[in-house]
């Protein structure tokens, strides 16, 4: 190898574990990156391994979390100096090959409003911490709205009694999943003695939060009754009476719907850490076909819902691990 082809190689890396810092359900993290040299380009695919078919049977939230991943990883590029160009869903007999991206110099346009993301791709993390009991200004509300439409997305935040609504749908799906067990969530969420695994993946005890002692927010108990092992007690606390909750929504409901709205997630979280603001996801009811249609609202006339982000003032979330770049990105000539 050439150090300038070493060197190229260093650069990827760091792009491929910017793009790994971004949310996934239940931070299964499934997704692959694959550089080519002499295209200077890199392959977004999908990893079926940690699909979950149980919560997620259309690959719908798969293709959301490597959209978010796709997104950082724009992102980063543009930070580098490059101008990417990316290729959505290239290879129509291939849908695990979800996007492709040119690296080449002479390709794009640098987009200063991306580069200006990239530090809170390291401090964004999923709160799933009380919020303040406040409003965020309206000027900063409509530019969230303003990042999502950029990635073909409709955002909406929540009030009356379509907000109500929202919250009556998700604590029934949550309701619902404590009864009857989810596989998907056993397999990723990482308790007891899964501590002591050190595993790159799934979200730990340390980062469940406390429990909900009462308030309204759709947090997920993933404690499901148990006590946490050692010291990661969450104990309770009273949350959001009144959340902040912003429905993200595309225009149609197919995988290129999916991986646009997985950018316009990515893009609106990162520009709210960017403000002060933590947030988190509520994909409970998104999980059951029944609920997730009732999720929308009539009037307003919106397509498919693809997230509910819940946003506010409050502590960040705890960091959730990451698997090392050398087991999701492969290098060929």
């Amino acid at each position: 190898m050439s150090p300038t082809s070493f060197a190229r190689s260093e650069v990827v890396e760091s792009l491929v574990r910017d793009a790994s810092m971004a949310p996934s359900m239940h931070n299964a993290q499934p997704w692959r990156f694959r550089y080519s040299r002499g295209g200077d380009s890199i392959t977004l695919r999908a990893d079926p391994e940690r699909a979950m078919p149980h919560a997620d049977p259309q690959l719908r939230a798969l293709h959301l979390g490597c959209g978010a991943a796709l997104f950082n990883l724009r992102v980063s590029a543009q930070h580098a100096g490059f101008r990417p160009v990316v290729t959505p869903l290239p290879d129509p007999d291939d849908w695990q090959t979800l996007a492709h991206v040119s690296l080449r110099e002479s390709a794009g346009t640098i987009d200063p409003g991306l580069a200006g993301l990239y530090p809170a791709i390291a401090q964004r993390r999923t709160s799933r911490q009380p919020f303040d009991e406040r409003p965020i200004p309206d000027e900063l509300a409509n530019r969230l709205v303003e990042q999502a439409r950029a990635e073909g997305a409709q955002l909406a935040f929540l009030s009356g009694w379509h907000l109500s609504l929202v919250l009556d749908v998700i604590e029934e799906a949550e309701l619902d999943s404590q009864h009857s067990g989810d596989p998907d969530e056993q397999r990723w969420v990482r308790t007891g003695v899964q501590l002591s695994d050190a595993v790159p993946d799934g979200i730990p005890e340390t980062a469940f939060g406390p429990r909900k002692k009462d308030g309204r927010a759709p947090v997920r108990d993933f404690t499901r009754g148990r006590s946490p092992a050692g010291d990661t007690e969450p104990g309770t606390a009273s949350f959001e009476h009144m959340p902040l909750l912003g429905l993200l929504c595309t225009e149609h409901d197919h995988p290129y719907d999916w991986l646009a709205a997985g950018q316009a997630m990515e893009r609106t979280v990162l520009a709210a850490t960017r403000e002060g603001l933590a947030t988190s996801f509520s994909t409970q009811a998104l999980e059951r076909s029944e609920l997730r249609w009732l999720l929308r609202d009539p009037v307003w006339g919106a397509g498919p819902v693809q997230m509910v982000i819940r946003l506010g003032y409050g502590a960040p979330g705890r960091a959730t691990p990451r698997r090392p770049v050398r087991e999701v990105l492969d290098i060929v000539e």
